[in-house]
């Protein structure tokens, strides 16, 4: 552990941050994540191939794990650990708060917040961080009157437990993502890290990775707004297709690399590689047609649900020169900027900032009753934080502690 930071990764998902905090150079003690399809994203990517994590033995062998779970079987274990964990990563999962689905007070999947502050309260990391959707800023209705705010509920009970907290919202396509997506961020420093350290205080680490993000980029040799097609441009399906690793399924191979960003991503990726979970949809005629003619007459999205009479109303047409609006875990959303298609669950993974090196694991898609229960590999992405952004908010969150 030669002076590397050690965190904790709770609510991991299938390892976004955690692969950005790898880059930034900490190490990771364990990670808590309930999708056992997630987990296994993660454990192959970052435990098997990467080592990243020491896992502890009281935890058994690396696995998925609900953090309740952990809080009443464990406690003992997580105080133990009190003085040896720099930093607490991620935030409970926010699809009850989210803008995107509805919004229900009282999901109990809100309740995870008091299960979050109970193991802070337990381990004691000098550092918090903490991603959630921008809905989390926003108070729910009840009886045509405001409530007050998740993140206002948050920030109070941290601070009962000692620790000085700021939250503000970020948009990521402001760091080198090729994504409109705007997150509420909140950083929380132990009261008395604070005080033993003159300078330092909860509004640091926002001024700091603001400043830090032109050089970050620049040294990555990236741009700070980079476009869908820059992202993706070297997958089109008109590149040529394959067998995927499911029947019946085609999958696309590697175009030339046409910008900075692919280029970054595909590391050692050569033209004859394979692509991993590049696996093309299978549309119908009357889809793909529909598709086509919206692509071909530059259809809106709202022209398009007119045109086809779609009660659906959430399908928008990508632009090549933009970033993308919010992926969300519903890859249906989305028509491809160029050809009458959705997109694979690769070209979700680089507007996400994943390296074509990461893999995926776990069912592509999921419907009916099981989607409360599976998180397939779209889904795993569209909850992802960007491994890019990961990093930089990585390598600030060193510094406050150096």
């Amino acid at each position: 552990m030669e002076n590397k930071k050690t965190y904790i990764d709770l609510f991991s998902g299938c390892g976004g941050l955690s692969l950005g905090l790898h880059n930034a150079g900490w190490k990771g003690v364990f990670a808590v994540e309930k999708s056992e399809d997630a987990f296994k994203t993660l454990e192959h990517n970052l435990i098997k191939k990467k080592k990243h994590f020491e896992w502890p033995n009281w935890l058994g062998k690396p696995k998925n794990h609900d953090i309740n779970e952990i809080i009443e079987h464990h406690s003992k274990n997580l105080k133990s650990l009190r003085g040896k964990i720099d930093l607490v990563a991620g935030g409970p999962p926010c699809q009850g708060f989210s803008m995107a689905g509805r919004r229900i007070e009282n999901d109990s999947r809100n309740d995870l917040i008091n299960s979050y502050v109970k193991f802070i309260d337990l381990v004691k990391p000098k550092l918090i961080f903490f991603e959630n959707v921008k809905g989390f800023t926003q108070g729910f209705k009840k009886n045509n009157t405001k409530g007050e705010a998740y993140s206002i509920y948050v920030k109070k009970e941290l601070e009962k437990v000692g620790y000085s907290v700021k939250g503000q919202l970020i948009n990521f396509a402001d760091y080198g993502i090729p994504q409109k997506r705007t997150r509420f961020i909140l950083v929380g420093i132990q009261n008395s890290f604070v005080e033993s350290t003159p300078n330092l205080n909860e509004e640091t680490f926002f001024e700091e990775i603001k400043n830090n993000k032109e050089a970050f980029l620049i040294n990555k040799k990236l741009t700070i707004n980079p476009t869908l097609e820059n992202a993706i441009s070297d997958l089109l399906q008109s590149n040529g297709v394959i067998d995927s690793e499911t029947p019946n399924f085609k999958a696309g191979i590697y175009g030339e690399i046409k910008s900075d960003y692919q280029k970054y991503l595909r590391k050692y990726k050569r033209q004859e590689s394979k692509v991993d979970s590049h696996r093309f949809a299978k549309h119908t005629d009357v889809v793909k047609n529909r598709f086509q003619i919206a692509l071909n007459e530059n259809l809106t999205s709202a022209t398009y649900r007119e045109r086809f009479n779609l009660k659906k109303s959430s399908t928008k047409i990508l632009d090549a020169n933009k970033p993308t609006p919010t992926i969300t875990t519903l890859p249906d959303d989305y028509i491809h900027y160029c050809e009458p298609r959705i997109m694979t669950v690769r070209e979700y993974a680089r507007i996400q900032s994943f390296p074509d090196t990461y893999q995926f694991k776990g069912k592509y898609t999921t419907g009916g009753k099981r989607r409360t229960q599976e998180v397939p590999r779209y889904s795993q992405i569209g909850n992802a934080i960007p491994p890019l952004f990961g990093e930089q908010a990585g390598l600030v969150l060193k510094q406050l502690i150096q």
